[in-house]
């Protein structure tokens, strides 16, 4: 398990990360989402063991990251900017990484030949950016590590990769019990793989839930009612959001799918339909007052 606690950093004054708490539970996918700037780098480098906090702790499986090689053997991850030795060659990697890794498998390395088709001989800064990030995984993965740690990881990737990339991922979280933690501006692609999802804004993080919690609490609803008749209120009904299109309200309820179609239904209308909110959609309406910045994010 991942626990962060009270996490706080400050640089010249400015304070990065603000408190930051947050908890991955073992054997599952947390996807990790917010503005630019929110601070979701600042914290992937503590996860790390990079930076050093000011206050607060990071902790694995009850160990603290900072200066403990036994817990940083654990973890691989991809940043952003994966690094790489300028002349080096796939294989070359691949020695520096088993070196690191005791858990490395070259078995593992050469089974997942087939499945990113790169020369083990070819130098990786003529490879594209593309296939720069296949090589990162194909490392990553290669280490057998119980934590894996993804910043914006398939940014360069096309679909097909994307969807085998993560295919490889989930099998090691199904058959592993591998705990990744994923920061991503992509909330369509995170909603097929997190259990958990956090938000961060302003070096805090916003909301932390399941999805299956979001999805439960949150329905858009289609209602029509009778023509004629005097559109009721809604008593009891935390109504989110009501937009008309002909005689089509679109409502966005804080209730499960359930309750709020019996609760509508109360009004006789002539028509109500739940429908299932998408990730990102619940992140817009969720966050109320920070619906704007939020929607920075689904670009």
């Amino acid at each position: 398990m991942i626990e962060v606690n009270n996490l706080v950093k400050t640089f010249d004054g400015f304070r990065a990360l603000d408190g930051v708490t947050l908890k991955v539970e073992n054997g599952s996918v947390y996807g990790l989402m917010g503005p630019n700037g929110a601070g979701k780098s600042t914290l992937i480098r503590h996860l790390l063991g990079v930076y050093r906090q000011d206050e607060g702790d990071v902790v694995y499986d009850g160990e603290k990251v900072w200066e403990n090689v036994a817990v940083k053997s654990r973890i691989a991850s991809i940043p952003d900017d994966w690094f790489y030795f300028g002349q080096a060659t796939v294989k070359d990697m691949c020695d520096i990484y088993k070196g690191m890794y005791k858990t490395f498998s070259i078995e593992r390395f050469k089974a997942l030949k087939d499945a990113f088709n790169i020369e083990e001989n070819k130098t990786i800064k003529y490879l594209s950016k593309g296939m720069q990030k296949q090589v990162a995984f194909w490392l990553a993965l290669s280490t057998m590590s119980d934590y894996l740690i993804l910043d914006e990881p398939v940014d360069g990737l096309d679909p097909v990769m994307r969807r085998r990339v993560w295919s490889l991922i989930m099998d090691d979280v199904s058959s592993r019990g591998t705990t990744v933690l994923v920061s991503s501006h992509n909330l369509r692609e995170l909603e097929d793989v997190c259990d958990h999802v956090g938000i961060m804004n302003h070096g805090k993080v916003v909301l932390e839930r399941s999805l299956s919690e979001l999805q439960d609490n949150m329905v858009k609803l289609q209602v029509v009612f009778k023509e004629g008749e005097e559109e009721p209120t809604m008593d009891g009904i935390e109504v989110l959001h009501d937009s008309l299109t002909g005689r089509v309200h679109t409502m966005i309820v804080r209730m499960c799918p359930e309750s709020a179609v019996k609760a509508v239904k109360k009004y006789d209308p002539m028509l109500v339909e739940a429908i299932p909110l998408t990730l990102e959609e619940i992140f817009v309406y969720e966050m109320g007052g920070l619906e704007n910045e939020i929607k920075n994010i689904l670009v």
